[in-house]
């Protein structure tokens, strides 16, 4: 099996006397598609900002690649956030530039100097111009290249946000509730882009939901929080009701705690009420 993506070391993180986190360990490896979901305050959101490292916990240790995330400052921290791509509810582009210019926003990152300058007067290489083209592509939506972003529909305009997130070069991707603004097919088509971003090109997604059926047919992998613990580590398919009562409420009374095992559900013991 090829090295981690992503080391999760009994991370927990507080704010003052509430623990949003609390001793959250697990393993994630290249091409996983991991879904997060729990209640709202589980500590999904919060994961997510440790591994962008908007937020260093409190304790435990979170490790990207081979780096370890509390170490890093100034522009080595910078590197780190160039290469971890976010996924969010409200797209966050520029809706009267054209789609081709979201896109290129994310190549920012690895420009320099006068390169950057020039890039924000849209004068972008033409090698970085030509990636565009290819993560557009990538998305379904190169039709689309010159197309102001504003008369886009939602889910298009969410798999632009994607194809910015490729052109950025991220060797892990982010999603913050992606669907959580779509209709039903548009969510779909969001996450059948983000499920073949993971296993086409290799890359690691890690995505909150709210919509336990998305997590279901999309995901490799589900993590499940409640009130800031890991409570369930397992395969998508192992999401069953039980699983569920055991994230969402309270566990089923029949299911004892089990130690993890390769590729099978881990669950642990939750909360107490």
């Amino acid at each position: 099996m090829s090295s981690p993506v992503v080391i999760l070391e009994g991370v927990t993180k507080t704010f003052g006397e509430k623990r949003a986190l609390e001793g959250v360990s697990a393993t994630i490896h290249p091409g996983e598609f991991v879904a997060v979901v729990g209640r709202s305050g589980a500590g999904k959101t919060t994961l997510l900002r440790c591994l962008s490292r908007t937020l260093t916990p409190s304790d435990g240790g979170v490790r990207v690649g081979a780096q370890d995330l509390a170490t890093l400052h100034g522009a080595a921290l910078r590197r780190h956030r160039a290469r971890v791509g976010m996924v969010y509810q409200q797209f966050n582009l520029v809706r009267r530039l054209r789609v081709i210019d979201n896109v290129l926003i994310g190549r920012l990152g690895h420009l320099a100097g006068w390169r950057r300058w020039a890039a924000v007067a849209r004068r972008f290489a033409r090698d970085d111009r030509e990636m565009a083209l290819r993560c557009l592509q990538h998305v379904g939506l190169l039709d689309r290249v010159w197309q102001r972003t504003d008369t886009l529909s939602g889910g298009e305009q969410q798999r632009v946000a994607i194809a910015r997130v490729l052109a950025q070069d991220a060797s892990l991707i982010l999603g913050d509730e992606p669907v959580a603004s779509l209709d039903v097919l548009n969510g779909a088509m969001v996450m059948q882009t983000l499920r073949d971003t993971a296993s086409r090109s290799g890359l690691t997604v890690i995505a909150t939901l709210h919509h336990v059926d998305y997590a279901r047919r999309y995901a490799d992998r589900v993590l499940g929080l409640r009130e800031g613990r890991l409570v369930f580590d397992g395969p998508a398919a192992a999401l069953g009701d039980g699983a569920l009562a055991w994230i969402f409420g309270e566990p089923p009374r029949s299911v004892a705690p089990a130690p993890a095992a390769v590729h099978e559900p881990r669950w642990l013991t939750p909360v107490a009420s």
